[in-house]
């Protein structure tokens, strides 16, 4: 891997620790709430409102539509992935 390859390899990964940091303590806000039913709708409407962000506010300059169609996909099911990944547990 060149050295370019490898930092912009390394600032992708910093910047996806970084996002996903500030998602677990948004997630964490939101489970204080001490109620599943809404704890559940708050994470349904984060991950819905933020792929219709994707969906159609998301626009990359300098690539072809096949490129932003993948990254849209990829972007939306990131999104899925770490917001479906939090679940409501009280012990």
């Amino acid at each position: 891997m060149t050295s370019e390859m490898d930092e912009l390899q390394k600032i992708n990964t910093a910047w996806q620790i970084a996002i996903q940091e500030i998602l677990r303590l948004v997630v964490r806000d939101i489970y204080k709430t001490g109620d599943e039913a809404l704890f559940l709708s708050h994470i349904k409407r984060l991950e819905e409102d933020a792929i219709d962000s994707i969906s159609t506010d998301l626009r990359l300059r300098g690539n072809d539509e096949w490129t932003e169609v993948l990254v849209k996909e990829k972007a939306s099911n990131f999104v899925t992935s770490l917001l479906t990944s939090f679940t409501f547990d009280r012990i």
